[in-house]
């Protein structure tokens, strides 16, 4: 069963074929979604009274090939919806109180091994051959993956010659600044959840006027590959309520180094002459310096 479908919409359509035992771990996982999708078989089995069979046997009688490939579509239901609040709840299901850095840093590793088995490497390099061709460059990402958009900014400056980081003031403010975009250009969005409109209205725009249009999202349900050329997944699990985004970071940085291996002599002149001004200006301390 795609993931795109409506776990919980499924339940309550089923609802009265179910038996007793069913009945209560679909009410349960209905009624608490912001937590139930994040247990194990084992723990939702002990919450609901039932055996850890029966969870396993629900979820194949919802059309999947076991527990964990339901609790994956209903993860990523719920991320889709969570309030920062409910987030925050969620982080007592999935978070050792006893080793929060270990726990973190643990799920942070699995998202990057996760990501590196399911990224398409030709979109990856089909992305890339679009970058180096591109007349202008915009990269959009708002809240949180204003960081990743500026990381992105900064360094695609150093390989480029005309990179737009769009600001992210007002709605307004966005179009002014895509107003320019058209065909020969590419437009990179960055959005994980909570998404944000404003930047599924302006890949939108830009899409309709021709730009390559390229996501970088956790999933290709994500209301930014709607309107995507191509689309670059990376997984962005939340452990509470702060974004990770160790996983998109680690995805950004393949983009900067592929593109700056392609035009390695541009960077190289680019890199040259920045270090000669930044010694001439003293923009970075020195060991010899007193």
């Amino acid at each position: 069963m795609p993931a795109a479908i409506d776990v919980r919409k499924r339940m309550l359509n089923l609802m009265d074929s179910f038996s007793k035992s069913r009945k209560r771990i679909a009410r349960f996982i209905i009624d608490n979604f912001d937590t139930a999708p994040f247990m194990t078989a084992a723990k939702l089995a002990k919450v609901v009274d039932t055996s850890e069979s029966t969870v396993v046997r629900f979820a194949v009688e919802l059309g999947f090939e076991g527990y964990p490939e339901m609790a994956k579509a209903m993860q990523e239901q719920a991320r889709h919806s969570l309030t920062s609040v409910q987030r925050l709840r969620m982080a007592n299901e999935t978070i050792d109180r006893n080793d929060v850095l270990k726990s973190v840093l643990k799920a942070d590793i699995t998202r990057i091994k996760d990501t590196m088995d399911d990224i398409d490497r030709g979109t990856f390099n089909r992305i890339v051959k679009k970058l180096i061709k591109a007349n202008k460059i915009y990269i959009l990402g708002v809240r949180s993956s204003a960081a990743l958009a500026m990381y992105l900014g900064f360094y695609f400056n150093l390989i480029f010659d005309s990179v737009h980081l769009v600001q992210t003031t007002s709605a307004s403010e966005i179009f002014e600044q895509i107003l320019g975009a058209g065909e020969g250009d590419v437009v990179i969005g960055i959005s994980f959840p909570r998404y944000s409109k404003r930047t599924s209205k302006a890949m939108e725009y830009t899409g309709k006027k021709g730009a390559y249009v390229v996501a970088i999202s956790d999933s290709v349900n994500a209301p930014i590959a709607k309107w995507a050329d191509s689309t670059l997944i990376a997984h962005s699990d939340m452990t509470s309520f702060v974004d990770s985004l160790t996983a998109p970071l680690s995805v950004i940085n393949a983009l900067i180094v592929a593109a700056g291996l392609m035009r390695e002599d541009k960077v190289m002149g680019t890199l040259t002459a920045l270090e000669k001004i930044w010694d001439e200006y003293q923009v970075y301390e020195k060991d010899d310096q007193k």
